[in-house]
């Protein structure tokens, strides 16, 4: 049975995408934890992140670097962290997380309660910067 996350990157479920191409698929978080949470995974479903390939494992990490990158520079941060938990959904992903401090990556705290409109415009604002 196909993942929430292979749903997402096969336009079944709607998602605030950042940006695509043949093998990755990066999008808004919509339980995120600060503005501009991302996800970025494989399009090839594998449930746990150490089972991909390591082609494509270091081939997620380059395209998480470009997505980071744009992050970045469309919100403010010092730095854009990277977490890799990979229990709530059996698809392979990392969470990008934008962070001012370390305390920035608690996924215990309150989520953040974004309306449509700022997803969308926080996604086009990325989109423009990934190159």
């Amino acid at each position: 049975m196909a993942s929430i996350f292979t749903k997402i990157i096969n336009g079944e479920i709607p998602s605030y995408k950042i940006a695509e191409d043949q093998n990755y698929y990066a999008f808004l978080d919509i339980n995120p934890i600060a503005k501009a949470h991302t996800l970025v995974v494989p399009k090839k479903e594998t449930d746990y992140i150490f089972d991909v390939d390591d082609t494509t494992l270091g081939g997620l990490m380059i395209f998480a670097k470009r997505v980071a990158k744009a992050i970045a520079k469309s919100v403010e941060c010092k730095r854009v962290g990277v977490a890799v938990l990979g229990l709530e959904v059996p698809h392979a992903h990392i969470h990008l997380i934008p962070l001012n401090n370390e305390s920035d990556v608690d996924f215990k705290k309150a989520k953040l309660q974004l309306s449509a409109a700022e997803f969308k415009e926080i996604a086009e604002k990325i989109g423009e910067n990934f190159v």
